[in-house]
C-alpha cells in the first residue's frame, strides 16, 4: 500500500494561491457569472419571435418586451452602483421598441456592465448609494442583487417562451 506524504511547502504554496484568487471574491464571482448569465439570456431573447414582444401570460403582467426594456434598465443602473461608476447615457428602451432594437440595448448593456465590472474590485463594497426607492444600501447589496437579478431575469423569459411553445436556451441538449 503506497503513502502519500503532503510537503509542508506545497500546502503552502496552494494556500497562498487560494488566498490570491480571492482578494476580490464579490467582483470575482460577479465576473465569473456574466458571460454565462447574458450569453443565456441573450439566446432567449433572440428566441422569441418578433410578434410576440407585445405577449403578456395575463393582463397583469409585463410584455415580453417590458422585460426586456427591464432587464437593460437594471443591467446598466447595478452594474453601476455595484462597480461605483456612473451609470451610462443611453436612450431609455421602451416595450413598443422592435425586437432588433431592445436585443441590441441589452447586448450593450451586458457589455456595458463586462466593462464596467471588469475594473472592479471589493474595495468599495461597504459604500452606500441609493438604492431602489431612493434608500440607501452598500454596494455588496447593489452586487447581490444584480446577481440575483441575471437568474430572475433569465428565469421570467424562460417562462415567457415556454408558454410560446418555444424552448428555453438552457433547455435544449
Amino acid at each position: 500500500m503506497k503513502k502519500t506524504v503532503l510537503i509542508p511547502a506545497l500546502l503552502l504554496l496552494a494556500a497562498s494561491a487560494a488566498a490570491a484568487q480571492t482578494k476580490n471574491p464579490v467582483s470575482s464571482a460577479l465576473r465569473d457569472i456574466l458571460p454565462g448569465r447574458q450569453k443565456n439570456t441573450m439566446a432567449a431573447i433572440e428566441a422569441m419571435p418578433a410578434d410576440k414582444f407585445n405577449y403578456k401570460p395575463t393582463p397583469d403582467q409585463m410584455t415580453f418586451g417590458h422585460l426586456v426594456a427591464h432587464m437593460i434598465e437594471s443591467n446598466n443602473l447595478l452594474c453601476s452602483k455595484a462597480a461605483a461608476v456612473p451609470a451610462p447615457k443611453v436612450e431609455e428602451a421602451k416595450e413598443s421598441d422592435a425586437k432588433s432594437k431592445l436585443v441590441s440595448a441589452l447586448k450593450t448593456s451586458f457589455d456595458y456592465c463586462s466593462d464596467t465590472l471588469a475594473k472592479m474590485d471589493d474595495t468599495k463594497l461597504g459604500e452606500t448609494t441609493e438604492g431602489f426607492g431612493g434608500k440607501q444600501v452598500t454596494r455588496a447589496w447593489a452586487s447581490m442583487v444584480l446577481a440575483s437579478s441575471w437568474a430572475d431575469h433569465y428565469a421570467e423569459a424562460a417562462m415567457y417562451l415556454r408558454l410560446n411553445g418555444v424552448l428555453p436556451p438552457t433547455a435544449k441538449k
